[in-house]
């Protein structure tokens, strides 16, 4: 995977499945050499003035970003807003509504996970969580260092060797707990349309995350999206092997769409995933060109 000096999403454990701080993020961008750098946390902005602080102090461009879910045609989406204003009280209305949601969700998902034939008790699920919302991935690393389950058929693919061992915690929790699947607990998210309002009302760019993935390789939906309003297109990802990464660059610069790049890095539930490998193909000095046309640098 390529790497690039600039990496816009990242997540803290402000991301319930993200792992350090915004201080240790940043620390760890000037490790890798990373100049250019968002934390774009799911449905938070809370890691923000932490991470700009931090940043300074590397002498590292720092962009605000938000990911946010979202559905369009019935499909759920993650849409980056960069550049916003963290301080519109949008956001922080938008994090605790689905908050509470997903609080509510995570007593459904253990039962839904333990008929799948485990036994898995809510204690363990509070280690793991200081928010009281239980993810997917939290379910994998309970269940894959239990040993009672070291021999468990469903958990195979995870281990060492197995066709999803790459990254087995997210994998995990894409095969059992995403939309469509036997633990999927449905959150009521904003429309895509909304979240272009809100992101557009607060000064910022919206920008289609790892389309790849979300896409579900509809890709023509994109065309769509581009008509309601979206603004950019995570082209590379660390989830779009070169041809996937080529279509949505094509697309983007067909529509004149603003091209990003990000690892969508997390720490323990992607140990695949590194800090600046984001799969870019072209010189990065262009996106940094249309960043600043955007008015993000």
């Amino acid at each position: 995977m390529n790497n690039t000096f600039i990496d816009l999403h990242l997540h803290s454990y402000y991301s319930d499945d993200g792992e350090f701080s915004p201080s240790e993020l940043m620390k760890r961008c000037q490790n890798r050499g990373i100049r250019i750098v968002a934390i774009a946390d799911h449905n938070s902005i809370r890691a923000i003035e932490e991470a700009k602080k931090e940043a300074n102090k590397y002498h590292i461009h720092y962009i605000n970003a938000i990911e946010i879910d979202c559905t369009y045609l019935g499909i759920n989406l993650h849409v980056l807003g960069y550049g916003i204003d963290y301080k519109d009280k949008a956001f922080s209305s938008l994090e605790e509504n689905i908050l509470n949601q997903e609080r509510a969700a995570s007593a459904k998902k253990l039962e839904l996970t333990n008929r799948l034939g485990f036994d898995i008790k809510q204690e363990q699920l509070d280690e793991l969580s200081n928010s009281g919302v239980y993810t997917g991935e939290m379910f994998a690393e309970i269940l894959l260092n239990d040993p009672q389950y070291n021999e468990h058929e469903l958990l195979r693919p995870y281990r060492s060797g197995g066709s999803r061992s790459d990254n087995p915690y997210v994998n995990f929790y894409w095969d059992y707990y995403s939309q469509g699947k036997p633990c999927y607990t449905e959150i009521k998210y904003p429309t895509l349309e909304e979240v272009l309002k809100m992101i557009a009302e607060s000064g910022g760019v919206s920008v289609l995350a790892h389309p790849g993935n979300n896409l579900r390789g509809d890709f023509e939906i994109l065309e769509e999206m581009i008509e309601a309003g979206i603004q950019g297109v995570e082209a590379f990802s660390s989830y779009h092997d070169r041809e996937t990464a080529e279509y949505f660059l094509r697309k983007a610069r067909e529509h004149n769409l603003l091209v990003t790049c990000g690892s969508d890095y997390h720490g323990k539930t992607k140990p695949s995933i590194k800090i600046g490998e984001t799969g870019c193909t072209i010189n990065p000095l262009d996106i940094q060109e249309e960043l600043a046309r955007r008015g993000l640098l």
